[in-house]
């Protein structure tokens, strides 16, 4: 199996400006596909839910629901935080956003839908993709047919992001921390 570590990722694009958000032709087309996707399933398309998926879909930070309640926030004063998180399952359940991480502790969402892999800062959780970067994953096992079918898969690829690299380690029990 092969490992990338950060500083291989991040070489990799040494060269190239970070970017922060996704371009506009391509925001628009998730745009698109959203309306598509709620006039089809027959769920209403609310000045809330546009503005909530439009910033999961700028978005290059796979950002939690605390994050985008922030955002949208500033534009929608009147958005509440349960409405975001209840579009975010929504949006996934329409499979317009994917989840990312374990249920049990803050779940980022991603509106890139195309393969790609995820790095994750296992300190302060930090999510980027990695696009266009070969990781030897095992082909699914015949024995998960006994389970029930596969929709996705997802992989990720966990380690220490240069930020936290540079402070020490957090105590056991700190918020920052994914133990």
């Amino acid at each position: 199996m092969t490992v990338l570590s950060v500083d291989s990722c991040l070489r990799m694009n040494r060269n190239k400006r970070v970017r922060t958000r996704v371009d506009q032709v391509e925001v628009e087309r998730r745009l698109e596909q959203f309306e598509a996707t709620c006039r089809d399933a027959g769920v209403r398309l609310t000045p809330q839910r546009l503005e909530i998926f439009r910033e999961v879909a700028a978005s290059l930070d796979h950002p939690d629901a605390e994050a985008v309640f922030r955002r949208v926030h500033v534009r929608m004063p009147t958005v509440s935080l349960d409405t975001v998180y209840r579009t975010l399952w929504l949006l996934n359940d329409l499979r317009l956003i994917a989840a990312l991480g374990p249920r049990r502790e803050s779940v980022h969402f991603d509106a890139n839908l195309r393969p790609h892999r995820h790095y994750v800062c296992m300190r302060c959780g930090m999510t980027r993709d990695i696009e266009g970067v070969e990781v030897n994953v095992s082909a699914i096992p015949e024995a998960v047919q006994e389970f029930g079918s596969v929709i996705t898969t997802q992989v990720e690829v966990q380690g220490t992001c240069r930020t936290c690299s540079r402070k020490p380690p957090a105590r056991s029990g700190h918020k920052g921390t994914k133990e």
